[in-house]
């Protein structure tokens, strides 16, 4: 296919500016636990675009397919991560990454 369309490198470049910026949210960020969840969010919409961009190229739809289910766990990672963050909060009155760390044990 010839032109001046929107081919398989533009995808995959949107795709790969989305995971970067996805990762930069997470080392940089690291005492807002809601931007770090927004931020894995971000990383996993990038490969989402890239399963159905190649899945389109390929003219195969098991790309796509695969795509839904990481749509389906994106969704249960963010329903569960904030119930999570809902119930740490009611207990401790914060959600900054530093109290998290009293946990442990």
């Amino acid at each position: 296919m010839t032109g001046t369309g929107i081919g398989l490198g533009h995808f995959l470049s949107v795709a790969a500016i989305l995971f970067t910026l996805g990762t930069l949210g997470i080392f940089l960020n690291r005492k807002n636990v809601i931007i770090i969840l927004m931020s894995i969010e971000l990383m996993l919409l990038a490969v989402n675009i890239n399963l159905v961009a190649f899945s389109t190229y390929l003219n195969d739809i098991v790309g796509q397919v695969f795509a839904l289910l990481v749509l389906t766990v994106a969704a249960a990672e963010a329903a569960i991560g904030l119930a999570v963050l809902v119930v740490y909060f009611r207990n401790r009155g914060s959600i900054a990454v530093e109290d998290i760390n009293l946990m442990k044990g």
